[in-house]
């Protein structure tokens, strides 16, 4: 379980395909403090650490996670938002991220609002009731507040500190992100829908 609030940034240094696997090489801050087996968040994805050193860190993702999100896309030298998995009784200034990829989002455009940059960003119409207005949702790992939602589009508003400190600052229009809706939500949503579905027996 995770927050969405990045720790630090981490640089890709070596992608090696085995079989089906493809493993990815992070050089970060948190590296030297891994474990083998720790779950990590890397742009919002959970993975589990195989091996570390002082420097780096490994993690393997199969298929499915390279098909579902935008680890397929990332390339040696690109940067990943990191996050370790929360400690009991930590102050959750987030929400509550499980690291469980529901899709992928394209950047249609980013506004710059005095100081401040507003994203816009277009996905899959079949999540519309994932995305409530002033609502949560997590981009590549980044906790951030609905502005508005439609059928398909939605934007998120950044201050200095998140476009510093993540990896929003390099993304541009058409690239994707990694998106994870509010898992309360969609507690909430399959209740409905299984007693509307009851109801209608």
């Amino acid at each position: 379980m995770f927050s969405g609030i990045i720790e630090t940034l981490g640089e890709v240094t070596k992608i090696e395909k085995e079989e089906t696997n493809t493993h990815f090489t992070i050089e970060s801050q948190l590296s030297a403090e891994a474990y083998i087996d720790q779950s990590i968040s890397h742009n919002g994805v959970c993975l589990t650490v195989v091996a570390h050193d002082d420097k780096s860190h490994v993690v393997t993702a199969i298929d499915e996670t390279l098909s579902r999100t935008n680890f397929g896309q990332l390339s040696v030298g690109d940067k990943v938002n990191l996050e370790r998995a929360l400690k009991v009784g930590a102050r959750l200034d987030g929400h509550f991220v499980q690291g469980h990829v529901d899709t992928v989002a394209t950047c249609t455009k980013i506004d710059s609002v005095e100081g401040s940059w507003m994203f816009h960003f277009k996905t899959n119409p079949d999540y519309e009731l994932n995305m409530v207005e002033k609502g949560s949702i997590c981009i590549n790992g980044i906790s951030l507040t609905l502005v508005d939602a439609s059928t398909d589009n939605f934007s998120v508003a950044i201050i200095p500190y998140t476009y510093e400190h993540t990896n929003l600052r390099w993304l541009k229009p058409f690239d994707e992100v990694n998106i994870e809706f509010d898992i309360l939500g969609k507690y909430i949503l399959k209740t409905l829908k299984h007693q509307f579905n009851k109801a209608n027996h």
